[in-house]
């Protein structure tokens, strides 16, 4: 490791579980992240400031003015401009040492499992259902971890998807794709409290970074959920449905 990675990375290097090979693991690394909004965008920050040594940002939107009370990666200035660009270049600003692609397509559910060659883990800030049952699907048949994140309102929740392992529960598992039938929430129609989006974008980045490095205990079987007007945090097992359809032993079988 050069001298000025040593010194960018020094904070992590002294942390006694971390060191050298921890950091350079993160530095081979490539992380998908589908959605740069408001949990995106502080993820995004956090992954490039730690080393990941490549992210790639899907998402199809362009900056808007009402984007900016919580996506913390972009300014003024940015407004009409796609969501990707204004993002992979503020993290390239941030960290020059590290690859940044930016690809604002929009994905089929079916074709997601195009996008996952040679990625190491896929972190989920999108906010709409079907792309969460499509990137669990992908997600779960190439055994790529998963990092899911959302919030509306005032309430967030985060869980951990680790498909290398034989006993980890999948999204589908907390919310049955056949069983959802409402209408989905969306912070447009309903508002978010934007710090609780940047706190919950920032959580999904340390997740990431402990199925990486394998430093911590993953949220893998468990949910956090966050309550931003009480300031309560609160963790409930998940367990793997047997009767999942992506997941369940018929499928496993």
């Amino acid at each position: 490791m050069e001298d000025s990675a040593l010194l960018r990375y020094s904070r992590h290097l002294l942390l006694e579980p971390w060191g050298a090979e921890t950091q350079e693991r993160l530095t081979r690394a490539h992380v998908l992240i589908v959605g740069v909004g408001g949990l995106g965008s502080p993820a995004s920050l956090y992954l490039a400031a730690a080393g990941v040594g490549t992210l790639t940002l899907c998402d199809g939107d362009v900056v808007d003015l009402t984007n900016l009370q919580r996506q913390i990666a972009l300014s003024s200035s940015d407004v009409g401009r796609l969501k990707v660009n204004a993002t992979a270049e503020r993290l390239r600003q941030l960290n020059p040492t590290i690859d940044v692609h930016a690809d604002p397509r929009r994905v089929a559910p079916g074709a997601w499992g195009e996008r996952l060659g040679g990625v190491d883990l896929v972190l989920d800030c999108c906010d709409d259902f079907a792309t969460r049952f499509a990137l669990n699907q992908a997600c779960h048949e190439r055994g790529i971890p998963l990092v899911s994140g959302a919030v509306i309102r005032f309430s967030a929740q985060i869980s951990v998807f680790d498909f290398r392992r034989q006993d980890t529960p999948c999204y589908a598992c907390l919310y049955p794709p056949e069983s959802w039938t409402e209408e989905e929430e969306r912070c447009a129609l309903l508002g978010v409290f934007a710090p609780l989006a940047g706190t919950t974008g920032t959580l999904q980045a340390g997740e990431a970074l402990k199925v990486l490095s394998g430093v911590g205990n993953p949220l893998v079987g468990r949910v956090l959920l966050l309550d931003g007007l009480s300031g309560e945090f609160r963790t409930v097992r998940l367990l793997r449905d047997p009767l999942c359809p992506v997941c369940g032993e018929g499928v496993r079988a």
